[in-house]
């Protein structure tokens, strides 16, 4: 089961919405390259504030994620997009239903 994931809030500048929206699609196809990735979304919460939800199978993976390419990514962007830097914490899953797959 998958019990470590990560939830990452992001608020962005007046006026950038469109380029955190950009930034974020570009985001699924980085996690579509993580093997170790297995549940990643991207959330509009508001009209400026974003969220990142992603979830894995161990605490490496989780770490591995967070040394990763989607993390450089999301901090090279993060002083023009954003209003304040991106919050990032992790979560322990306690419950999980998938009828997907």
């Amino acid at each position: 089961m998958i019990k470590h994931a990560l939830f990452a809030r992001l608020v962005a500048k007046p006026g950038k919405e469109a380029e955190v929206e950009a930034f974020l699609a570009k985001g699924l196809t980085l996690a579509n390259d993580e093997a170790t990735t297995p549940i990643w979304f991207a959330l509009k919460l508001s009209d400026r504030t974003y969220g990142i939800f992603d979830a894995f199978h161990s605490e490496a993976d989780r770490q591995a994620h967070l040394d990763g390419p989607i993390a450089q990514a999301l901090m090279s962007v993060a002083g023009d997009l954003f209003s304040q830097p991106p919050a990032i914490e992790p979560i322990d899953v306690l419950g999980m239903k998938n009828t997907l797959g």
